[in-house]
């Protein structure tokens, strides 16, 4: 418990970062609405962020070996509560799409930058438990999030500058801290091509999560609207979609470490078609869409560290954080494509077709599990790596400290 105490100061400011950003979320696709943008043209300012998402996390280290962690740190803040301001104040699409990009390069390099103050701060022993208090300061910020929604109104300014302010300090407690500046160096991506030839299930399963993710949490609050329901019940669908995550993570990791990771990949990724059906057919009915977002939320984010775990299996130590980066970037282009292809159904066939994207992208995913369950033996449960709790939003900052984790426990018991 001392460990997480002594990043206490990192983990709080990263949950006031997530309640600002988590709200942001959600307003796009409750304002978007107030102002008549179309499903597609919100799909357009959702894929946005992942475009500057992806963006922050290549140069950031680079902007971070110029300049320092704290001044990069500080730079980033100001420029996201500046652009959370903006949106009530430019209310065009094309406008909300830069915006989206802006706020999308700030989060990945302030996920950098903190990510790298917790590495630091962790030791061989200790690592593990920090990038899970992490993970977990993440999901509730935007879990909490929703709760802030309830108490304004998107068709005015006064949830986006509560957002700016939830951003702004945020920074205080981070930056008032005592912890160590770390080092920038991030290990180099592997390459798309040879990361499929070492892991093609991993490859093609974290393509494909991405795409689901981004959908999810940027096109929920867009269904919501289009479906009529109103603030308070769009803040709780969109709540339920992570905290299914954050329900389900702990009892999917010990699974994790007990059977084959591959028939876990398969049966969730079916639970998550399934219950995209039941979204399907369920028409407005709120208690049955809270229960489809929970379900689907909640396998989303456990695949996508199961698809990391088993990733390891296959890889040597080596190769683990190389391979990290590569599958970061992966996950980011299918995150930018998912919400075009859901946007893009949703104008021709009506909001349904969320659901229809959805439980179409978890049936390939299962598909193509069950497919490479016939090409390949099954890894003995003995001899996996650790499970590690990282959540779809973790930079390849974190991605590779938990793999380094793991080389590193499969090193303290070999």
């Amino acid at each position: 418990m001392k460990h997480i105490q002594s990043v206490g100061s990192l983990l709080l400011g990263i949950l006031l970062i997530m309640l600002g950003n988590g709200m942001h979320y959600t307003l796009i696709g409750l304002r978007g609405g107030i102002e008549g943008f179309s499903a597609g043209e919100l799909a357009v300012v959702t894929s946005g962020y992942y475009v500057g998402f992806l963006s922050g996390a290549r140069y950031t280290p680079l902007l971070i070996q110029r300049v320092g962690h704290v001044r990069v740190f500080a730079a980033l803040g100001s420029f996201m509560s500046a652009g959370l301001l903006s949106f009530p104040l430019l209310t065009l699409p094309w406008a909300w799409v830069l915006l989206r990009l802006l706020i999308g390069f700030c989060m990945s390099g302030i996920y950098v930058t903190a990510e790298s103050w917790l590495n630091e701060a962790a030791t061989n022993e200790t690592r593990g438990s920090i990038l899970s208090a992490y993970m977990i300061a993440q999901t509730l910020g935007i879990i909490g999030a929703q709760g802030i929604l309830m108490l304004g109104d998107a068709g005015s300014s006064v949830l986006f500058i509560g957002a700016s302010i939830l951003v702004s300090v945020s920074f205080a407690p981070i930056l008032l801290s005592m912890i160590k500046v770390p080092d920038s160096d991030v290990t180099p991506a592997m390459p798309v091509r040879k990361l499929f030839k070492e892991a093609p299930l991993c490859t093609v399963g974290i393509f494909l999560l991405g795409g689901v993710y981004a959908t999810q949490s940027g096109m929920g609050a867009v269904y919501g609207t289009q479906m009529g329901l109103t603030p308070n019940e769009i803040a709780f669908f969109v709540a339920m979609l992570f905290a299914g995550a954050l329900v389900l993570q702990t009892p999917m990791g010990w699974l994790s470490d007990r059977v084959d990771r591959r028939k876990l990949m398969l049966g969730a990724a079916s639970v998550g078609a399934v219950s995209c059906v039941l979204g399907w057919y369920s028409g407005s009915g709120l208690w049955w869409l809270l229960t489809s977002a929970f379900l689907a939320g909640g396998v989303t984010a456990p695949l996508y560290a199961l698809f990391i775990a088993y990733m390891n299996d296959s890889l040597s130590a080596k190769d683990m954080p190389a391979a990290s980066g590569g599958l970061v970037f992966t996950f980011g282009i299918g995150a930018i494509l998912g919400p075009l292809v859901a946007g893009w159904a949703m104008q021709r066939i009506g909001p349904p077709a969320f659901w229809g994207v959805l439980g179409g992208t978890f049936a390939m995913i299962a598909f193509y599990v069950r497919y490479r369950m016939t090409q390949k033996d099954s890894v003995a449960v003995e001899d996996t790596e650790s499970y590690v709790s990282v959540v779809p939003t973790a930079t390849p900052v974190a991605v590779e400290a938990a793999t380094v984790w793991v080389a590193e426990q499969a090193e303290d018991h070999s």
